[in-house]
């Protein structure tokens, strides 16, 4: 019987779609779910959805909740992170202040100024809770799901022993995405993919050994098809290789799409997923408001919950670890040799075995040259704000905010400390105390 703890409970979507994936896991039978989030409501509502699961599933499994993480941890032999810190008191600040320096955002929670500050809010409390596991649960594998991904790793890594790997569906579902717009079975393609969160590269992209990108160039010239997804067929037409985020957030990613507002007007559509400027600030408490009224419609028999697999790994690592049958997942790691030129104290994303002995990265090789550029910048920005967070070093943040791409394409180095001392006052109140003493 395995024991599975969510920290964070309350992000209804991943909460239940995780349990959902893990109750329909032929493997899994058996098990405990120990739920944990500080929000008391919001930890009634996903223990009312985990018992609803169990029941609807037929499994042999029990559910605790908590919003004390000290009460649950023992025997854990999973343990999942999904916290959100401070996000909807911040969403809209992340956002507004840097727009004022030119910056634009259309997402803003995990790279740029918006991804910064979410990091600084964020990471403290994640520090904290590894210290937990690692005293009440040392033995377990820790999979975090909070963004910024690569940054939430990388300072878990450097801040404890035990064995962290991070999971997106960014790259699984590109890939699906990909079939879609080739009008190709997606059992037909393969690829293979590798970079950082939010910014790998389908390096590899064929179908009986024959390389799909030229057929992949011609689809994209069909506007109805170029719509769904400008940014990255652009990236794709100019650098060769396709990336796994949405347009709208890899348009943060890099300096070509966001510093004047004609490309915006240019590359831009509706939604943050396709990049429309605060998009995500104005939509997601939105989406979570709603979210959490679907979950009651669900509880009510309002309407019918889909029980079905779904593509986040969680749930496949779980059953390969469980049963020894191993199983190939894309997953957030430290770069311990994995990709030849990027940093070797960084974290990067790709394929890895799973089977009992936990995770186990593959060597993947060189990047091309260009593509590992990009990933760089990204990586030293992580490095400074790990180094910021883990070591109390404000002027490491504020390097950090100097390195991003799209901020460094905009703004001079005056005003980026400007719009970095703004950020600090405004939001001073949940963040570490060494940003503003």
């Amino acid at each position: 019987m395995v024991k599975i703890t969510f920290i964070g409970a309350g992000s209804m979507v991943f909460s239940t779609e995780l349990m959902k994936d893990i109750l329909l896991t032929p493997a899994l039978e058996k098990g405990a779910f120990a739920l944990v989030d500080i929000d008391a409501e919001r930890l009634e509502l996903a223990h009312h959805m985990a018992e609803f699961l169990i029941e609807r599933t037929g499994r042999d499994w029990t559910v605790e909740a908590s919003t004390s993480r000290i009460e649950v941890l023992p025997g854990s032999d999973y343990v999942i992170n999904m916290i959100e810190v401070a996000g909807l008191a911040n969403v809209r600040l992340d956002y507004e202040i840097p727009l004022k320096y030119g910056i634009d955002q259309a997402v803003a929670d995990t790279i740029g100024p918006g991804g910064l500050f979410k990091a600084m809010r964020t990471l403290p409390s994640w520090v904290a809770i590894l210290r937990d596991v690692e005293r009440l649960a040392p033995r377990s594998l820790v999979m975090n799901y909070t963004n910024p991904m690569s940054l939430t790793v990388l300072t878990g890594l450097r801040a404890c022993s035990l064995p962290i790997v991070g999971l997106c569906h960014s790259i699984q579902n590109t890939s699906h995405e990909l079939a879609e717009y080739m009008a190709i079975p997606y059992e037909e393609i393969d690829w293979r993919a590798a970079g950082i969160n939010h910014l790998a590269w389908f390096v590899k992209l064929e179908r009986d050994g024959q390389d799909l990108y030229p057929y992949l160039r011609q689809r994209s010239l069909i506007p109805e098809i170029y719509e769904k997804d400008p940014v990255r067929f652009e990236i794709m037409r100019h650098l060769g290789a396709f990336p796994t985020e949405s347009s709208g957030h890899v348009s943060e990613y890099t300096a070509y799409f966001r510093k004047r507002p004609d490309l915006i007007k240019k590359y831009m559509g509706s939604g943050y997923l396709l990049g429309e400027s605060g998009g995500y600030a104005r939509e997601w408490p939105v989406e979570r408001a709603e979210g959490d009224r679907d979950i009651r419609h669900y509880l009510s028999g309002q309407e019918e919950y889909p029980l079905e697999r779904g593509l986040e790994f969680a749930s496949y690592i779980i059953e390969a670890m469980t049963t020894n049958i191993p199983a190939v997942i894309y997953g957030n790691v430290g770069n311990t040799g994995l990709i030849d030129n990027l940093p070797q104290n960084g974290v990067v994303e790709v394929a890895c075995l799973v089977d009992s002995k936990g995770i186990q990265p593959t060597h993947f090789g060189p990047l091309p040259a260009h593509l590992a550029n990009l990933n760089q910048q990204h990586m030293a920005f992580h490095d400074l704000a790990a180094t910021a967070v883990l070591e109390q070093n404000r002027e490491a943040a504020v390097h950090a905010l100097m390195v991003d791409p799209l901020t460094a394409a905009v703004c001079s180095l005056a005003e980026i400390r400007a719009l970095f001392e703004e950020m600090v006052n405004a939001e001073r109140d949940y963040l570490p105390e060494f940003l503003y003493r």
